[in-house]
């Protein structure tokens, strides 16, 4: 490991645990455990995976103008998100190209939070100080006070119900991308989320993977003991830690983006994340004034991102040497991310699911590729391509979703 990389809390488990371990946006994180990344992937999928992600930053904005300058520099509109809600959406520079995606969480009308991915928040915190001017704000970079963890799965709220005090009022009237808590007393008074040893937490239920789960803000110190209690207290419901390789084909099976590889500096348009735009309903303007706004217009210079599928769990490389090929062998783009999600299948020409109901019960879960790819024009779903890695070739199908039937928009009563 190189003598420059960050670690987090965790770093010493991740080790002693037999992590396979990688240089993460400047950190040492860890990759997959020995149990791979098929089974911390079908974990998730199937019950309970933990997740430790003090890599990503947070940022506090406070006083009379955050609003406006988090409303500016933000691509969502947050005039009507209201206290203990949260919304997913990017920060993008002059040019309209993505600096970075973010999470934005309200305490109030003057207090926010912002989470941002790895090594961002000094830039993200910068970002922000450049068009704060004259305005009443204070930014504070919370990355080395602040440590986080996700759990994801169906059985996160009964797991973590058991370490956590007032369970019930807890998990009472939290929709998805909705917090209670908060990991600084000092901000709010008495923190409404508390494990049972009396540390406030923050607690966000949003899907980091497609799937039902919370991601926790707490103490630096307190992690480490967290971490080991909900191992402890998930064992009966075979709770796992997973690695950034499950994290990442959970994701690319959610349809969900990679920061820095299916986003990134070029314009953030055409893409399956359109919901991080503030449209209009008919998608010809924008509801607020950001930056970058005025360069998203269409041209013909305008590059498409969609998501795809293979036709198997076969998958290529992303980047340059994956060329992407239409139907008449011409070169229209690359691959930007293509990992293997493996509790899909097909059956009967439909892409399935490892939670779908009614699945024909010597049906086997094989897995398919999946992913995002760049190209030159515009292309319809059901679009064949050819993804062609040196010698290495793959059939992908452009569509509007992959994995069906997940479940971070489920309704709570579900998973208690």
């Amino acid at each position: 490991m190189s003598t420059s990389l960050k670690i987090t809390p965790l770093n010493e488990w991740h080790k002693a645990a037999g992590g396979n371990m990688a240089d993460f946006g400047g950190f040492d994180m860890p990759l997959w455990y020995d149990t791979g990344v098929k089974n911390e992937h079908l974990a998730v999928l199937t019950s309970a995976g933990i997740f430790d992600t003090s890599h990503m930053a947070c940022i506090n904005v406070s006083g009379k103008n955050a609003f406006e300058l988090i409303n500016y520099c933000f691509t969502r509109d947050i005039a009507t998100l209201n206290p203990g809600r949260c919304v997913y959406g990017a920060f993008l520079n002059k040019d309209g190209q993505c600096i970075d995606d973010a999470i934005v969480y309200k305490f109030y009308d003057t207090s926010f939070m912002i989470c941002v991915n790895a090594g961002m928040g000094s830039t993200i915190v910068r970002h922000l100080e450049a068009h704060a001017k004259d305005l009443s704000v204070i930014i504070e970079d919370l990355s080395e006070k602040i440590a986080k963890m996700d759990i994801q799965g169906i059985n996160s709220a009964r797991i973590l119900s058991r370490l956590i005090q007032n369970p019930e009022m807890v998990f009472d009237k939290m929709p998805y991308f909705s917090f209670k808590g908060n990991f600084n007393e000092q901000v709010l008074g008495e923190s409404q989320v508390k494990l049972l040893d009396g540390t406030p937490i923050l607690l966000s239920r949003s899907g980091y993977t497609g799937e039902f789960g919370f991601e926790i803000f707490l103490t630096p110190t307190a992690i480490v003991n967290l971490w080991k209690d909900l191992l402890k207290a998930g064992e009966d419901f075979g709770i796992t830690a997973c690695g950034l390789g499950s994290r990442d084909s959970l994701r690319a099976g959610a349809c969900l983006p990679l920061s820095h590889q299916d986003i990134g500096p070029w314009k953030f348009v055409n893409h399956p994340w359109d919901f991080a735009l503030p449209y209009t309903e008919d998608k010809m303007s924008f509801t607020k004034e950001f930056i970058g706004a005025a360069t998203l217009a269409p041209n013909d210079k305008d590059q498409f991102v969609y998501p795809f599928v293979g036709d198997t769990l076969r998958k290529v490389s992303a980047g340059d040497a994956t060329k992407v090929m239409d139907e008449k062998g011409e070169v229209i783009g690359r691959v930007l991310t293509c990992a293997t999600d493996m509790g899909i299948t097909w059956h009967e020409g439909e892409i399935v699911s490892i939670c779908s109901d009614n699945l024909p019960q010597d049906l086997k879960i094989k897995g398919i590729s999946c992913g995002f790819v760049m190209v030159q024009k515009r292309l319809e779903p059901k679009t064949t391509l050819t993804l062609k890695e040196g010698k290495r070739t793959i059939t992908a199908t452009i569509v509007t979703d992959i994995r069906p039937d997940r479940t971070a928009r489920k309704k709570m009563d579900n998973f208690i």
